[in-house]
């Protein structure tokens, strides 16, 4: 994966909030989180948990699993960006062996 995947917290601002005419305030309340919670989330500041995944997918009629998979794509993104370079790689035959 070359490009960056986009932050769930943008798709959300983007896709939810903006079309619905909703501030961070509203659908913090909505949602049932603090505003300085979902206000983290939307600037990328954060991470989406699995809670506000759950949260999101109630309010939106959409699955947690498609939004925890935008969040896992950006961070192994992130991850493979620092990969570690001592990592040995295991014998193939004797993991065929076994």
């Amino acid at each position: 994966m070359i490009r960056k995947p986009t932050h769930p917290g943008k798709v959300f601002a983007e896709d939810v909030l903006k079309p619905l005419n909703l501030s961070v305030t509203d659908a913090a309340r909505m949602l049932g989180v603090s505003r300085k919670a979902l206000s983290e989330f939307v600037n990328e500041k954060v991470s989406l948990s699995p809670e506000m995944a759950i949260r999101i997918s109630k309010a939106t009629n959409t699955s947690p699993e498609s939004w925890m998979n935008m969040q896992q794509k950006l961070t192994l993104w992130t991850a493979q960006q620092n990969e570690p370079s001592n990592v040995i790689p295991f014998p193939l035959d004797a993991v065929k062996d076994g």
